[in-house]
């Protein structure tokens, strides 16, 4: 990070631990809200720190600060790093959710593949401090990943915050000659390049179309109005 830059990391609760895209909703929800709280209190600007990015329009569309989510700003990255990308997941329920990810970004020509572990998204947690757990999901990861560079994938991406930061302790991860691409030091200099640029050029995302401003009482309406059973 910049000498200058100061990140703060909140939480949701409870955690993503199950693949599946009612969890992603109920993250979104609450993604969204932390957001607007965020401007509220004066950030300059949010990362979405999840790679699946459940919410992210939403929140564009709520706030002015710029918004910059883990798995957009991975995906994007990558295609400056190669022309064949390749996204290994923690587990399958995650695919069709990345296709449409994937479809969202314009990326379906660039992102030629995606392929899963099997865990769930707490699971890999217990990979957190134990060198040999990290190591197995390492090499789980990088069996899926095979097929994929035989099929001509030139840059990989592990398909969630959770095994970035796992496998960010693994400098120059590399399968095959295909780099592994840790999105999460990509998303954080994102977001700095995103707060400089607005204060030199005064413009952020575009208020035409998907990030057409809410009216303040339609997020309020949103911040006040959970429902439940």
């Amino acid at each position: 990070m910049l000498p200058d830059t100061e990140l703060r990391i909140h939480g949701i609760t409870p955690f993503d631990s199950y693949a599946h895209p009612l969890v992603e909703f109920r993250c979104a929800r609450e993604m969204i809200c932390n957001a607007v709280q965020a401007e509220r209190e004066g950030y300059d600007a949010f990362i979405v720190g999840h790679f699946q990015d459940a919410g992210l329009y939403e929140a564009r569309a709520a706030v002015d600060i710029p918004v910059i989510a883990l798995g957009e700003a991975t995906m994007l990255h990558a295609c400056q790093m190669g022309q064949r990308i390749g996204i290994v997941t923690i587990n399958p329920r995650f695919i069709p959710w990345f296709h449409h990810q994937i479809g969202k970004y314009g990326l379906r020509e660039r992102i030629t593949g995606v392929d899963a572990m099997a865990f769930e998204p707490g699971q890999i947690l217990e990979a957190y401090g134990d060198d040999a757990k990290a190591e197995e999901v390492r090499q789980l990861f990088e069996a899926q990943a095979a097929p994929l560079i035989t099929d001509g994938t030139d840059v990989l991406i592990p398909g969630g915050g959770i095994p970035m930061l796992l496998f960010a302790q693994f400098h120059n991860h590399i399968v095959g000659d295909a780099p592994v691409l840790n999105g999460i030091p990509i998303a954080v200099k994102m977001a700095e390049l995103a707060v400089s640029l607005k204060r030199q050029t005064g413009q952020s995302v575009s208020r035409v179309g998907d990030y057409v401003k809410a009216p303040e009482h339609v997020i309020e309406e949103f911040l006040s109005h959970p429902k439940g059973l």
